[in-house]
């Protein structure tokens, strides 16, 4: 029987299969594309380059299935033998439903997560979704949970904050919307609290240096903020009613829909927040707040392969805090009552964003964005309007050399001018305008199957301070399967600004004109070995258990780092009467470094996260007290989530936070946070219950905030949480498909 099969088989004529995979949108080579031939039982993955053959295969009519995650699968009928000996091309669309949280876009490159040479975390839409229940008025505590981030509170009246990486100030973060420059300088104030998770489709983070991608200020690290776009043909609807247990009150809305030729989308969110005195001091601990954010753009699709999305974005904002009596009632000097704050604060930003995907088989794309933003600031002693505008403008091209590289390059110009509005009853001492031209390019190149090496150069040229070379260097190599090694460094700059959150209002007019100053300096260097298996059939539904275990170091050296008179970088301490302030570059540098693990397991809905970051933050100019100010020197977090229906689902969130150290070098003890969550759907509803801060660990528990003299208190720095517990109620609505 053996002979009589083999030798039918040797009759019938042999033909290979040989195909071409790449993106249909992008027309970049598609690796690990699977390829089956069903009724043969036979299949195959294609290479680096987008590439495979199945050799041998009879002649005639096949039916061969091509499939990738994040891809829409497709079948095709092929008759063998081929008419050339040249590969069949094929083109696989992405799919909305999967795509969202394997590819990013602050690469430059719309690359699948697993194939970039340095580590991004993403946040999907599934975190976006869970977090719209949970604080539908901003992300900051989004990416407070992320390993090596920390959201910093730095005012205790008004609530701001900012997002520490690695351990580097908030003002070394750069924040982006849709690969588009969001806040910098003076406008960076209330940033973080003016982003709805409801408005977005995913959230990227780049760890360390990545000033070559897009330009200064990404020294710690750059977050880009991705929007939802419409599905065609596919209307989606939503709303969200939120209520906490510390007065705050949240409406927002999202609506979008496309057709073959138009497109649009919607967002409107509304946070009211009454002040609250929560150690009961006679000062807010949670400010009064009013903010209304709309978000509509409006989408062309000229063809099949382009595209035109222009957007506006206006923000509207007015946070009150101070003594409690002044703001119910008004001043009472006699009695003490005089201390309050109101910020008052509108941003309009006008955007637009054209790719065009079948240029020379490349990608175009021209992208601009304007703002301008107005704050006016009122306490009991000072007062000042002041107006900052921002534009950034970028053209880049893409297109793949040959198999094995693909090139962007790119042009773009930007700045920023800082001016104090006409009638400020304090003018500003320190205005500025800035520009800058920055030229770019990078090369993403597969000399092996395993290996990815990234290279990037950039030459910004500012107005102010000069001529920056920017290199960046990042190496992919995948150990085995399973076992993935990434190392990547680069140098990074920014430019002295006078104005970063961390100072008090009051300060501002204190603030003298930036002379003789250079520009901070950064080299950065981050490296991790990521382990992950699939372990099929693991539970009695035959679902796979997902195993994701990574560990990660990082190093930053800042050159010239900028500081005030005290010796830091505004530590948000204000001393009445403290005369002029003068920022001056330090004589010694500032250095973070540290570790990151991190254990996820994952089946089906159910998840277990254990993560643990390490960082040594130390300002080299001061020997006395080298620990940079309120860099958490551990911290750890557990995460488990679990759908024990279909309709029903629970979570339970612990951190650890360990000791931290002030401006002037005492240190501050460890916290522990618990946060726990129910969820329940039923059909287009969703109702959540979650409670933050059960332990109702407050900063105020073990000293006192608000320091003498009430009419002009002083304000210690803010280590721990001020606000307590806090238990919300949300309720969603939702119609058609948000990619959830």
């Amino acid at each position: 029987m053996a002979l009589l099969l083999s030798s039918a088989g040797t009759a019938v004529a042999q033909s290979p299969l040989r195909v071409r995979v790449r993106d249909a949108r992008t027309h970049l080579p598609l690796p690990g594309v699977t390829i089956t031939i069903p009724d043969l039982k036979l299949g195959t993955a294609t290479d680096v380059v987008g590439q495979a053959t199945l050799p041998g295969l009879p002649a005639g009519r096949h039916r061969a299935v091509f499939s990738s995650l994040g891809y829409t699968p497709r079948t095709l009928s092929l008759v063998l033998p081929q008419p050339t000996t040249e590969p069949l091309v094929v083109e696989l669309a992405a799919s909305a439903a999967a795509i969202e949280e394997v590819v990013v876009t602050a690469t430059r490159t719309n690359s699948r997560i697993e194939d970039q040479p340095e580590r991004i975390e993403v946040l999907g839409e599934e975190e976006m979704r869970e977090e719209g229940g949970i604080k539908p008025g901003n992300i900051a505590s989004l990416l407070g949970d992320i390993a090596g981030t920390q959201v910093q509170p730095t005012s205790p009246t008004t609530g701001n904050a900012d997002l520490r990486i690695q351990g580097l100030q908030g003002q070394y973060t750069q924040i982006l919307r849709d690969g588009l420059p969001l806040y910098g300088g003076f406008a960076g104030s209330f940033g973080l609290l003016a982003i709805p998770p409801l408005d977005l489709r995913q959230v990227e983070l780049l760890k360390g240096s990545n000033s070559t991608l897009y330009g200064g200020g990404a020294i710690g690290g750059l977050v880009n903020l991705v929007s939802k776009t419409p599905t065609l043909g596919t209307p989606q609807f939503t709303a969200t009613l939120n209520q906490t247990t510390l007065r705050e009150t949240n409406l927002t809305g999202f609506a979008a829909q496309r057709g073959a030729r138009w497109g649009y989308s919607f967002f409107g969110g509304l946070t009211q927040q009454q002040a609250v005195d929560v150690d009961g001091d006679g000062f807010v601990d949670m400010p009064r707040v009013r903010s209304l954010t709309l978000h509509p753009r409006l989408f062309y699709y000229p063809t099949a392969h382009s595209q035109l999305a222009v957007g506006y974005t206006g923000t509207f904002d007015n946070r009150q805090g101070g003594d409690q009596t002044v703001l119910r009632d008004g001043p009472d000097p006699a009695l003490g009552h005089a201390y309050f704050v109101t910020n008052t604060s509108q941003r309009h930003t006008l955007d637009a964003v054209y790719t065009q995907d079948s240029l020379g088989a490349g990608r175009l794309t021209l992208k601009g964005t304007g703002t301008s933003f107005n704050r006016t600031v009122t306490t009991n002693t000072v007062g000042f309007r002041a107006q900052q505008t921002s534009y950034y403008t970028e053209a880049s091209y893409l297109h793949p050399l040959g198999q094995r590289h693909t090139l962007v390059v790119g042009l773009n110009a930007n700045g920023e001018q800082l001016r104090a509005a006409a009638g400020s009853p304090t003018p500003l001492r320190s205005p500025y305008t800035y520009a800058t031209l920055g030229a770019f390019a990078q090369d993403d190149w597969h000399p092996a199957a395993r290996l990815n090496v990234q290279a990037g150069f950039r030459l910004d040229r500012h107005t102010a301070y000069g001529t920056f070379p920017l290199p960046r260097l990042a190496i992919l190599y995948k150990l085995t399967d399973a076992l993935t090694a990434r190392l990547n460094g680069g140098l990074g700059y920014r430019v002295p600004v006078p104005y970063v959150n961390s100072l008090d209002e009051r300060e501002y007019p204190q603030i003298q004109p930036l002379k003789g100053l250079r520009a901070e300096t950064s080299q950065g260097l981050n490296g991790d070995l990521n382990y992950q298996r699939v372990i099929p059939g693991f539970d009695d539904e035959g679902e796979s258990l997902v195993i994701s275990l990574n560990q990660s170091f990082f190093y930053t050296h800042l050159q010239h780092p900028l500081v005030l008179p005290d010796g830091t970088a505004g530590s948000g301490t204000y001393l009445p009467g403290s005369g002029p302030l003068i920022w001056q570059n330090a004589a010694a540098p500032v250095v973070t470094q540290g570790l990151e693990t991190y254990l996820r397991l994952r089946v089906d809905e159910t998840e277990l996260y254990l993560g643990y970051v390490f960082t040594d933050a130390r300002r080299q100019y001061d020997p006395v007290n080298p620990h940079l100010e309120l860099a958490a020197r551990h911290k750890f977090a557990a995460v488990g989530t679990v759908e024990v229906t279909d309709n029903f689902g629970a979570g339970l969130e612990a951190s650890y936070t360990g000791q931290q150290y002030r401006a002037d070098g005492t240190p501050t003890p460890g916290y522990p946070i618990l946060a726990a969550l129910l969820r329940y759907r039923l059909g287009p509803w969703t109702l959540v219950l979650n409670g933050e801060n059960l332990l109702d660990y407050r900063q105020t528990r073990q000293e006192q905030v608000v320091l003498p003299p009430a009419g002009n208190p002083v304000f210690r720095e803010l280590w721990a949480p001020v606000e307590g517990r806090v238990v919300n109620l949300s309720l969603n609505w939702r119609f058609g498909s948000t990619g959830f």
